[in-house]
């Protein structure tokens, strides 16, 4: 991929930038509006200045996390264009700092991205607090909303120019940039079948010069984009589609919450929160049935049914403009 800095896009919508945003502006107005915002100006405690990479590998101790490791800066979740490494997380640190490695995996310019995991990767979700106590109080949490909401803190660290696959959301979350800038590009719900996607996430890597012969749906796409300086908190809302460029050695931490209630309505097995809602999930399931009953009917009542049912979903369930 090319330098980030020099990739334009004159189609891009800048994502709002919003200083010194209140609880109560979060809560009456932005969060209501269901659109990506960076907000400014908004204290996250002592880490903006403390977290640089010797006291981080002074405090963060020896504490092995779990790691993808590539040769590519584009990491793609559905190809698997990386392998899963374990490091002590001083190490980690040092290493995804630099850009020439004497200690790697796979060669000595490899990229690094740390997605932290709960205690137990299989039952316990990924916070700060437990996982990290000694560097939890340098970071401040802005309470926009209710405590019992709270689902995880993800601490996340990524080498320069690294890439992370387009994927949405099950929750609500903010994206608490910490140290170095970030590009994150976004796109609303309403593309998601522009986006080919398998499961929750999207087939296209190369979101600056897609391949439309392949992905023609694609050239449809609303794409929004924020950039993140150290100290911005962007919001993303649930089901937003976002794709994540760190322009430089990034340091963040995202906080997820559970923005729909019931909370009964979130899968209680799903440490990683990114599981389909579970009606949703059983309604994704009920169609995959229903394709495989039209299956062996001849190929013009299989292409009838199956505009039928899009139909009858469409009626149904579409927001009509």
């Amino acid at each position: 991929m090319e330098d980030s800095d020099a990739i334009t896009s004159n189609s891009a919508i800048s994502v709002d930038i919003i200083e010194n945003c209140s609880k109560k502006r979060f809560n009456d107005e932005i969060q209501p509006n269901r659109k990506p915002c960076i907000l400014r100006d908004i204290d996250i405690g002592l880490c903006k200045t403390k977290w640089t990479v010797d006291y981080l590998c002074q405090n963060g101790g020896d504490i092995p996390v779990k790691i993808h490791v590539s040769k590519t800066s584009q990491m793609n979740f559905i190809t698997k264009n990386y392998a899963y490494k374990t490091l002590p997380f001083k190490e980690l640190v040092r290493r995804a700092a630099e850009n020439k490695h004497e200690e790697y995996f796979i060669s000595d310019n490899e990229y690094y991205y740390l997605r932290s995991l709960g205690t137990d990767v299989r039952k316990d979700v990924a916070d700060v607090k437990k996982q990290f106590p000694q560097l939890a109080d340098d970071i401040l949490i802005p309470n926009f909303f209710p405590e019992d909401s709270f689902f995880s803190s993800v601490f996340r660290i990524a080498s320069e120019k690294l890439q992370l696959w387009t994927h949405y959301d099950m929750m609500d979350n903010l994206l608490i940039q910490v140290k170095g800038r970030k590009r994150v590009v976004l796109f609303p719900p309403t593309d998601v079948e522009n986006l080919y996607l398998q499961g929750d996430k999207s087939e296209i890597m190369d979101i600056f010069t897609p391949d439309l012969s392949k992905y023609p749906l694609f050239a449809k796409v609303k794409r929004y984009e924020a950039f993140l300086e150290p100290g911005d908190l962007l919001f993303i809302p649930a089901l937003w589609f976002h794709n994540v460029v760190a322009l430089e050695f990034g340091i963040a931490v995202n906080v997820f919450w559970k923005n729909l209630s019931p909370h009964t309505l979130y899968d209680k097995k799903d440490p990683y929160g990114n599981k389909d809602l579970i009606p949703a999930a059983r309604a994704l399931d009920s169609i995959k049935h229903a394709i495989k009953l039209i299956d062996g009917l001849p190929a013009d009542y299989k292409d009838f049914y199956g505009r039928r049912m899009a139909e009858l979903i469409r009626i149904k369930t579409y927001i009509q403009n």
